[in-house]
């Protein structure tokens, strides 16, 4: 999961950002809009996370990151509440993560208030790198198995730490994510436990970043298309999550954490 900060936006090349500041309601950016909403909401519904990653790379090419970041919001809230909603025991869930939950929101107070966000790129990039190293990790059958005694403070401190990274950079998934895996989830389990993650993040992020003048307004007519192309992308994937064997799972899972860390950490080394 990942939010964009709208201020303080690098302008590109004046040719190209005139292009891109035309308009986002022509019929040619609502089909772009729907076409990689529909791909990132599959993604989505297959392994339980990368709809901002594959949505703004691609509108990217369209439109500013500012226009991107704002049309994902309201799908990325939708998707992740969906996710998080999905199956039985939402509240024995939530009972069993309330630690992590807990630190996610305090995290995200103190990283909008005292930590700079990261316009440079430098921590984007080492976290891009901490997901390929834990990708490669997975796919050599390596795990780490948190203890149920050690999940209350360790879920504290895990939560904390992803809650600060995520205010000074907009990606929620590390460490929260590999601190989910490790809890030993069948595979819906752990897709629902990454959306309850997410909502807490995506929420808590919205509001303090709301409450510090820094969102700003969501481009309605996009965001609707992008919402109903991302809720049947998202549908789908779920279809061929329900349809595939744990360990072909496992293995999607761990190639998407992959591409991601590529995705996040290729733009800080070139």
């Amino acid at each position: 999961m990942r939010i964009v900060r709208t201020t303080a936006i690098a302008q590109g090349p004046r040719a190209l950002q005139k292009r891109k500041d035309a308009g986002v309601e022509s019929a040619a950016i609502l089909t772009a809009v729907a076409g990689s909403f529909l791909l990132a909401g599959f993604v989505k519904g297959v392994i339980g996370l990368g709809l901002p990653t594959v949505s703004i790379g691609l509108l990217g090419l369209l439109m500013t990151p500012a226009q991107a970041a704002a049309i994902l919001v309201v799908p990325s809230l939708v998707t992740n509440v969906w996710q998080a909603a999905a199956g039985r025991g939402l509240l024995a869930l939530m009972r069993r993560l309330w630690s992590l939950l807990t630190g996610i929101c305090i995290g995200t107070f103190f990283g909008v208030a005292l930590l700079p966000h990261d316009d440079s790129g430098r921590a984007t990039m080492w976290l891009g790198l901490l997901l390929v190293l834990y990708a490669a990790f997975g796919f050599v059958k390596g795990r780490f198995v948190v203890p149920r005694h050690a999940e209350t403070w360790l879920g504290l401190l895990v939560g904390t730490v992803n809650g600060a990274l995520s205010a000074a950079t907009g990606i929620f998934v590390i460490p929260a994510t590999p601190y989910i895996q490790s809890l030993e989830f069948d595979r819906d389990k752990l897709v629902q436990a990454l959306g309850l993650s997410f909502t807490v993040s995506t929420i808590t992020l919205a509001v303090a970043l709301a409450y510090g003048g820094q969102m700003q307004t969501s481009i309605t007519g996009p965001s609707i298309v992008a919402l109903a192309a991302a809720l049947a992308g998202m549908g789908l994937g779920q279809l061929i999550r329900g349809r595939v064997k744990e360990a072909t799972f496992r293995l999607w899972f761990f190639l998407g954490l992959l591409l991601l860390g590529v995705h996040l950490a290729l733009p800080g080394l070139l």
